[in-house]
């Protein structure tokens, strides 16, 4: 086990958490990697195997990504506070441990082979001890993961009051996503009995709460009794940029470069799921396919859509003018990308 990493045990340095000063992004991969480093030296002192599995979880975490869901939380934070940041970035940091628990467990279900262009994290423990010891494996690195979200969370100094509605948002959030995902699931089994309107259903409860709506409600509940106004503003648009980021990704789950997006590509179609992309290309089988009925054309077009509409909610939103520019910019950068 302590050799069942994603680069085996010659690991760099554990970089410190960022300086103030330094970019948001290096800020919470600072404070991922010392809470990390911490949890692997506790396990490895029980058994060196504990270690490798800690240390393939820090892998797995630390392996890239958008950081999409700390991202929103701070801009929902900035918003309305002015104060220092380093105070709430463990709870930043604790979304994407929470993301991760989600990623590894969807790729249990979903059997993929690669995330973020490496080995998953059941392919990881797989090529030592066999396939079913590698799913095993790999719910528990999921289980892992969100015990110590909630670790990393109870970090960040608050009053109760606070405590209690930033921990509404973050269950919320995970039940959303639990729900999303057994939705997905139970498409993948009944096709025919879904709808355009189902999957994005599935999009609203598996993307748009647990990747834009809920971390910004969670954001604005760190800084204090949080502004209706300001609420309801973060609830429309969390769910069109969401469901537009959803939309993006069922894009590039049929048209992406595996190169670019990490993943292989195909997968919704080899298991037949049903996306709202396939369901108005009327259950075409390829890529080829799909691009001749226009339903590509047609996604990219509610794509833009949500994204405008998002966009304008915010234009009276009272919110920050340096939140209100940075939430244009990811509601157009997180739906028009390449991966």
């Amino acid at each position: 086990m302590a050799n069942d990493t994603l680069e085996g045990n010659r690991r760099p340095p554990i970089p410190r958490q960022a300086s103030r000063g330094a970019s948001l992004l290096d800020a919470i991969e600072g404070t991922l990697a010392d809470f990390l480093a911490a949890q692997i030296a506790a396990l490895d002192a029980t058994d060196p195997a504990l270690g490798g599995l800690a240390r393939t979880t820090r892998d797995l975490v630390l392996a890239g990504g958008k950081r999409l869901r700390p991202t929103f939380a701070y801009w929902g934070w900035r918003a309305v506070s002015d104060d220092p940041v380093e105070p709430v970035l463990p709870a930043l940091a604790a979304l994407e441990l929470m993301h991760t628990f989600a990623l590894v467990h969807d790729d249990v279900m979903d059997e993929s082979a690669t995330r973020r262009g490496r080995p998953t994290a059941h392919r990881v423990f797989a090529r030592r001890h066999g396939a079913r010891f590698g799913e095993s494996a790999a719910i528990l690195v999921g289980d892992l993961c969100l015990v110590w979200a909630d670790q990393l969370l109870a970090r960040t100094p608050m009053p109760t009051a606070t405590l209690f509605a930033v921990r509404a948002r973050y269950d919320r959030m995970r039940v959303d996503a639990i729900a999303g995902q057994y939705l997905d699931l139970l498409g993948d089994r009944e096709p025919g009995q879904w709808s355009v309107d189902r999957a994005l259903l599935v999009a609203r409860l598996k993307t748009a709460s647990y990747t834009v709506q809920r971390p910004l409600q969670f954001g604005l509940a760190l800084a204090g009794p949080a502004s209706p106004a300001v609420d309801e503003t973060f609830e429309r648009y969390g769910a069109l940029v969401g469901e537009a980021f959803q939309l993006r990704d069922d894009l590039l789950g049929v048209f992406g470069d595996p190169a670019v997006t990490g993943k292989p590509a195909g997968d919704d179609l080899r298991t037949g799921k049903p996306t709202a992309l396939r369901l108005l290309a009327q259950g075409a089988a390829d890529a080829e396919a799909i691009a001749a009925t226009g339903a590509p054309e047609l996604v990219e077009a509610m794509i833009r859509e949500r994204v405008t509409a998002a966009i304008a909610v915010l234009a009276a939103a009272p919110i920050a003018e340096e939140s209100r520019a940075a939430l244009i910019e990811l509601a157009v950068r997180a739906t028009h990308r390449p991966a």
